[in-house]
């Protein structure tokens, strides 16, 4: 029997984990937070008062085994003075597939056997959700996408009004062999999954372990000169009795001509490495080189990066 594996993120950096764990045979479930109210995805949750669609467009396409013409079609984004402007095609079917079965989940089932996924996608509720952050100065920011262009530094985030999660995503997390807290933007990608109770109590009677994959750079206003520990330290401080048992790590030289550019232009560093601490937090720490560029962009070697974490799943009793 394939074991199973959740992943619960948002944005980039879950999409990326996944297109190297579908390539494993496990039993995999992406649970997206559905709380970006940016650019098509947040004119269309307030035309439609749907979730948003974006994160869940990106996890489609990462788990997808289809043409990659129709990837690229799915992923398309307008450039026109009309009313399309800025819309990827990905997100008007996935509004589309929504409206016309009734709610987010089941537009995403429709359009999974389109996309023939290896994999479930699940949005984390099927609320309109908003994020709200309170900044270290003790203002108060609505909306995640105003929270990540603020230049404060967050001090927690928590939902307006409290979301009810789908019923698929408890009942997966229960069931989870290994649920993996993927590798993103803390406030606004991963912590949105735990500051639902409902989920965190899940994970609580879950017998799967908790694993952290860590970010190999730190996030402006969110993590600055953050360690590894450090990123360990907060995410269990939203989680309750069940703290992360595993973390995997970053031990590759990102090269000090990259760690320079991030800073210049995204004012990002390398997250520092607190060896000792690290695993004074943690039952076990799964070291790699997961460096690789491309597009002069600082990734994860996710095939390696999978592998390791297949390795740790079928050797776990």
């Amino acid at each position: 029997m394939k074991k199973k594996v959740v992943v619960l993120g948002g944005g980039t950096g879950s999409s990326t984990l996944l297109r190297g764990l579908k390539q494993f045979p496990i039993e995999l479930t992406a649970i997206v937070s559905v709380c970006d109210d940016g650019s098509s995805s947040g004119i269309l949750r307030e035309e439609f008062n749907i979730p948003a669609v974006g994160d869940i467009r990106r996890v489609l396409v990462a788990l997808s085994e289809t043409e990659p013409l129709v990837m690229e079609l799915f992923n398309y984004r307008f450039q026109t003075n009309s009313d399309l402007d800025g819309h990827t095609v990905g997100n008007l079917l996935l509004t589309a597939s929504s409206e016309i079965t009734g709610n987010l989940s089941d537009g995403i089932e429709a359009l999974s056997k389109v996309f023939n996924l290896k994999g479930k996608v699940v949005p984390l509720t099927e609320d309109n959700v908003i994020l709200m952050g309170e900044m270290q100065d003790g203002s108060i920011i609505e909306g995640e996408h105003n929270i990540t262009k603020d230049k404060g530094r967050i001090k927690r985030v928590f939902y307006k009004e409290d979301p009810i999660p789908t019923l698929e995503a408890i009942k997966a997390i229960r069931e989870a062999d290994l649920i993996i807290l993927s590798m993103g933007s803390l406030f606004t990608s991963i912590i949105p999954n735990l500051i639902c109770e409902e989920i965190v109590e899940a994970i609580d009677q879950s017998q799967g372990k908790v694993m952290y994959v860590c970010n190999m750079v730190t996030q402006p206003g969110e993590t600055d000169h953050f360690t590894v520990s450090d990123h360990i330290c907060l995410l269990n401080q939203y989680l309750k009795n069940h703290k992360i048992d595993v973390a995997v790590v970053n031990k590759g030289n990102i090269g000090e001509e990259m760690a320079k550019r991030y800073e210049s232009l995204e004012q990002k560093d390398p997250v520092l490495l607190d060896q000792k601490e690290t695993e004074e937090l943690v039952k076990e720490v799964i070291y790699g080189d997961y460096v690789v560029v491309k597009n002069n962009l600082l990734r994860h070697n996710v095939m390696k990066l999978s592998m390791h974490i297949f390795g740790y799943l079928i050797e776990e009793k």
